[in-house]
Order: C-alpha cells, then structure tokens, then sequence
C-alpha cells in the first residue's frame, strides 16, 4: 500500500492579490498522477477520489480522470458542531462522509448516484435550521463563471 502524500494546488487569489494555495492528501500513482483522499475546502473543479496530474514545482493541476464524487461545502458564521450533528448523518445514510471539519466549514464527499434531489433535500433542510449557514458544491459548476453545470456526471449515471 502506498503512503499518503501531501501537495498544494493553487486555490484562487486573495483580495490582496496574494495566491491562496490548499494542502491535499493525495495518493501517489504509477503514471505520476495523484488521486485525492479528501475533497478540497477551496480548490475548485475536483473531489475525493479524482485523478489529477501536474508538474513537480507547479500548484496548478490538470483533471485526468472524475472519481463520481460530489464535493460539497458548508460555510457557518457560527460554529459547525450543531450543523454537522444535523448533516452527517443524514449524509452518512446516502454513502457520504466528512472529510473536512473546522470552527466555520464542513467538506463532504458523495458519489453522484446518490441523486442531487437526495443530497440537496438534507441540505436544505439543515439551512432552513441553520439561517447562518450555506452550501455549496464544489464540482459541480465551471469555476470560471460559478454557474454553467460541468455536467461530467452525465457519463456516470448515463445507462450502458
């Protein structure tokens, strides 16, 4: 079994035009691509279990291959303890797990044949409790515009 290694990718840039650069535990594979253990808090575009591949010295990455993961997001101007007792399990139930918990945000990982209606259905009703907190996906739209759908699940659920 090979060990876990740790990478940065470029995650966006600050308001003061400083990078923003994440740390992942990622797998190390045969051809020099990376799958990701967790989902990413700010990187865009991938999830858990994704293959990714870039240059040695560069934060920038390149998707080699979706794992059919979900990344979502959950942003809390209180504390998260309440809201992830509210989610987890629920998310837990449809195959989900948390990947990241902090004071301020949660990070889930849910394969897309759960069904958004399914994930968005326990999300919305924990936001109708928690009015101090949102969601998101993190994989779901083109980071360039935060709203065209990247549809790459389309190749997952469609039938053979």
């Amino acid at each position: 079994m090979q060990a876990l290694q740790v990478i940065e990718l470029f995650a966006g840039t600050r308001p003061d035009g400083q990078a923003v650069v994440e740390q992942l535990r990622v797998k190390e594979n045969a051809d020099n691509t990376f799958t990701l253990v967790t989902s990413p808090a700010f990187v865009q575009g991938i999830a858990r279990g994704d293959t990714i591949s870039k240059e040695e010295k560069s934060k920038e990455f390149n998707l080699v291959q979706r794992g059919g993961n979900l990344c979502i997001r959950v942003y809390s101007r209180d504390n998260t303890e309440a809201l992830c007792e509210a989610i987890t399990p629920a998310l837990e139930k449809l195959g989900g797990d948390l990947d990241v918990e902090t004071d301020r945000l949660l990070v889930y990982s849910i394969h897309v044949s759960c069904g958004f209606t399914a994930i968005e259905d326990v999300l919305n009703k924990a936001m109708a409790k928690f009015t101090q907190a949102a969601w998101v996906y993190g994989n779901v739209y083109d980071p360039a515009d935060g709203t065209t759908p990247l549809n790459w699940w389309q190749a997952i659920l469609a039938p053979e």
